[in-house]
């Protein structure tokens, strides 16, 4: 593994050639840095990300982190919330100001109140401490996936694109990671995407909590049932702020949530 350090001490490794070769040319090209205070989640994770071709920048705050992010951005950055001398939040605030890099953040089970803001603020999903690295790597590999196809398309690229999803009033486009209802844009996180498209896929059919999760997590890492009513909860919220008559998510009591496309 090599290991390159920047003016303020930080460092930016990647793996050895031989070894990065193994794995997709895509997520060789990809630059994810680390924000956390958290020495051993950094480490833990750096590894972990480099096992998969990318190549990472640790900062143990935010303070630390902003220049080299605007500077020299990465393709892709993910902050912890509660960070001394300069927390998750504000990074990302200062952050906003000048670019739109791809965010997402680590928090905890109670910070719901800072989830929210966050994701008002730009952050583009969210993940819940303690946190499986496997689903983690797959919520990078779905936001850098999303990025690339909200680029201009080059016309060299013949991979089939899932057409949009029409629902009533509802719209969604699976290879832009966009949503919109009766005309108005709705921005989901990655997962709150994932739910949604399950339910909307067919319209009237009750769907489990478990089926959810398998949609959204596709991962073993344990899920409890409020998890997914929180995701529930949060859709039904974001989509009010547009439409506050917006009810075409129903609660199955005992049984599951259903997508109407009558309104």
């Amino acid at each position: 593994m090599t290991v390159r350090v920047d003016a303020n001490g930080n460092r930016e490794s990647a793996l050895s050639l031989p070894f990065a070769a193994a794995n997709d040319e895509k997520s060789m090209t990809a630059t994810i840095a680390l924000v956390d205070d958290d020495r051993n989640i950094l480490q833990s994770l750096s590894i972990a990300l480099q096992a998969e071709g990318f190549v990472t920048r640790v900062y143990s705050d935010g303070e630390a982190a902003l220049k080299p992010l605007l500077e020299n951005p990465p393709d892709l950055a993910v902050f912890d919330i509660k960070m001394p001398r300069m927390d998750g939040l504000e990074l990302l605030r200062r952050l906003r100001e000048k670019s739109q890099l791809p965010v997402i953040f680590l928090t905890s089970k109670d910070d719901e109140i800072d989830e929210a803001l966050g994701l008002a603020m730009g952050a583009d999903d969210y993940i819940s401490k303690p946190f499986s690295q496997r689903l983690l790597i797959a919520r990078i590999r779905a936001i850098l996936r999303r990025v690339e196809l909200n680029r201009e398309p080059s016309g060299l690229d013949d991979e089939p694109v899932a057409d949009p999803i029409t629902r009533g009033r509802l719209t969604m486009d699976p290879a832009r990671h966009k949503v919109s209802w009766d005309g108005k844009d709705v921005t989901l996180t990655v997962t709150e995407f994932l739910i949604l498209e399950t339910l909307a896929a067919r319209p009237g059919i009750v769907r489990s909590r478990n089926q959810l999760m398998d949609a959204a997590y596709q991962d073993d890492v344990y899920i409890d049932d409020r998890t997914i009513d929180s995701h529930i909860k949060r859709l039904r919220r974001k989509f009010r702020e547009v439409d506050p008559d917006f009810d075409a998510i129903a609660t199955l009591y005992g049984a599951g949530y259903r997508f109407s496309d009558d309104g």
